[in-house]
């Protein structure tokens, strides 16, 4: 539904942009979609992590109230989003709140008693509040006065079945359009292939939204993937090599393996920090509020950790566990590099990860329509993790996106970096699957994959005489092939559904797609299993724990930029916030680059709003002026 344009409504999105958060040009699609909804018009908004997907909902928001439009509802299941994003639009002059369970009943009557006397800008509210009885008579009286401006739901792939984060509550969303079908609705969220898509519209009713989908590419962020070899060593080097003193997350499956890890990375000098969903409340909000606040912090988290979470200077995200699915990856990955500098999205993965894969999706009580959707998300995934090709490329094309190879000047993918050598391997396939075929004719056994290599390469171990195994015809057949290429081999077969694994100990059963294989029908190329060599980026490696400013600078520029984080850092800790809420980097190394002296020439600095300079200009120049003075 698109409403008659106000004029005061959509004449004021630019201004908003420079006044409140001090930037002179929107990106992409956001002025498209700002005007859109500003307008009244419902909108569906597929934009990557880091894209500007809230300024697509706070600058309507904020219009819609200055032309007397009321308030706008962000619906949001996330407490870390709504604690940051409520403190950033206060640090910016907005007026904003949020509900959850993180207050007591006198803050949260007294943010009732402010939604409903029409001060309020945007108030942030989960799901399962916002559809309670007394919510909805709230809402109900801010429609009927003519206050209910605007609701915009987050996250929006939470409403689908078929997406990676599926939450109950969020089908009960679709009331705000029955209930409220003259106030616009804008659904956000990061990742949604076509079928995940096709199911907001319709559990939402957006039948008749406009539909924004802007570049899934992050040119900023480096895609690796390795063969699990000693996978803890693997880590160590990788952060110790390319990301000494930087903040991070490394995503396990379990609960034991997060702890296990972080322990272990302490233990080797790492500064890191454990969260999963049993851990106690407090324990999670203080790692969380550290990995916020402090440099320098490694999360070692399962999926319950990440979604919300705005720090822009996540320079790595590393996976010990091969995810669910792509998009899952895609979200995971997206936490990194928020604010548009280089990034790693890191991965070693196993046979053992897509064995476990396959079993939880197997074992699920889901249904078999949704069981087959999940198989093949993982195929997809798997295929992006055997890829010899441009691995952008492929996470692109999954989103529907077509993209040239990485480009030399860009911060390129593993594979367009170093192109892998690859390997036809067939043959060693047919050798695989012909032995796992002997072991159940001659006593109808299975084995395990550890035993069939021993088999292949012609290892006298007990387990081999036990069962007479040297008898075998296929005995010795693999011994020109190491134990790394036969692992790949074995997980290329689980992984294209020629094998399965049956039972505890994940033995190995041929399935009847094997048949095409063992007859030579179809052709197996492999890379060669080998760890990336170790690189420096240009500016970004090599510095140990002395981090780069976002900007080149010169000796004074670095004392300024150097000067400015300190005082960003008191003033977020009176604040009780992130310092990127205060300021993000970029916005103080473009400070400490142009040293600007007076409060005009501050306001041209990107990131610089009316309220902020109003509150901090001043102290911000008597900054640059002392460490002026510090150089002289």
């Amino acid at each position: 539904m698109l409403l008659p344009a106000d004029p005061s409504v959509t004449a004021a999105p630019l201004t908003i942009l420079h006044d409140v958060f001090g930037y002179a040009a929107f990106r992409g699609a956001q002025a498209e979609i700002v005007e859109h909804v500003g307008a009244g018009g419902d909108a569906l908004v597929l934009m990557p992590t880091g894209g500007g997907k809230s300024l697509c909902y706070q600058i309507p928001a904020i219009a819609r109230h200055r032309a007397g439009q009321g308030l706008t509802i962000v619906v949001s299941p996330l407490i870390a989003l709504m604690h940051d994003q409520v403190g950033a639009l206060e640090e910016a002059g907005v007026h904003a709140a949020f509900l959850n369970s993180s207050l007591t009943s006198d803050e949260a009557w007294r943010i009732e008693r402010e939604m409903m006397s029409g001060r309020l800008v945007l108030l942030y509210a989960a799901p399962e509040r916002i559809t309670t009885p007394r919510f909805l008579a709230q809402l109900d009286q801010l429609h009927e006065r003519g206050r209910l401006g605007l609701f915009a739901i987050d996250e929006a792939h939470c409403v689908s079945q078929w997406g990676h984060d599926f939450r109950e509550d969020y089908l009960q969303l679709d009331l705000l359009h029955e209930r409220y079908p003259d106030v616009p609705r804008i659904a956000l969220t990061a990742t949604a292939d076509e079928t995940t898509r096709a199911d907001i519209i319709e559990r939402l009713r957006l039948a008749s939204a406009r539909v924004f989908i802007s570049s899934f590419d992050r040119p900023n962020v480096r895609y690796a993937v390795v063969e699990k070899d000693d996978p803890r060593r693997q880590l160590l080097r990788f952060l110790q090599d390319e990301h000494e003193g930087e903040s991070g997350i490394v995503y396990c499956q379990s609960r034991k393996k997060v702890e296990e890890t972080a322990a272990w990375l302490n233990d080797e000098g790492i500064n890191a920090l454990p969260y999963h969903a049993g851990l106690e409340a407090d324990v999670r909000k203080r790692h969380q509020d550290r990995f916020l606040r402090e440099e320098a912090i490694v999360m070692v988290a399962t999926i319950a950790f990440g979604m919300g979470i705005d720090k822009p200077d996540v320079r790595f995200v590393a996976h010990l566990d091969l995810p669910k699915n792509i998009e899952s990856y895609y979200q995971e990955t997206g936490r990194g590099g928020r604010d548009g500098l280089p990034a790693d999205a890191w991965m070693t993965y196993g046979l053992a990860d897509v064995v476990n894969q396959r079993r939880m999706i197997d074992e699920s009580p889901a249904d078999d329509e949704f069981k087959r959707r999940q198989r093949a998300k993982l195929d997809a995934l798997l295929t992006l993790a055997e890829a010899h090709d441009c691995r952008r490329a492929r996470l692109l094309a999954y989103f529907g996106e077509a993209s040239a190879p990485c480009r030399p000047d860009q911060n390129a993918c593993d594979n367009c970096q170093h192109p892998p050598a690859t390997w036809d391997a067939t043959e060693a396939a047919r050798k695989a699957l012909s032995c796992i075929y002997r072991f159940h004719q001659q006593r109808g056994l299975r084995f395990g994959a550890g035993h069939l290599i021993d088999v292949l390469r012609g290892k006298a171990t007990e387990k081999v005489a036990q069962y007479g195994h040297q008898q075998l015809s296929t005995f010795g057949i693999g011994a020109d092939l190491a134990d790394t290429q036969w692992r790949a081999v074995l997980r290329q077969l689980v992984a294209l559904g020629h094998l399965r694994t049956e039972g505890e100990y994940n033995t190995l059963e041929l399935t009847p797609s094997a048949r095409a294989v063992l007859r030579g029908e179809v052709t197996l190329l492999l890379r060669q299993p080998a760890e990336p060599a170790r690189r420096t980026r240009k500016g970004e490696r090599g510095r140990g724990r002395d981090k780069a400013p976002p900007l080149p600078l010169d000796t004074a520029g670095l004392e300024r930029f150097a000067a400015l984080k300190a005082w960003r850092g008191e003033v977020a800790r009176e604040h009780n916030l992130p310092a990127y809420v205060v300021f993000h980097d970029a916005t103080l190394a473009e400070m400490a680059r142009d040293a600007p002296a007076t409060l005009q020439a501050l306001a041209g600095i990107s990131g610089v709003g009316e309220k902020k300079l109003e509150a901090y200009g001043r102290e911000i120049l008597r900054v640059l002026e002392g460490a002026a003075a510090t150089d002289r």
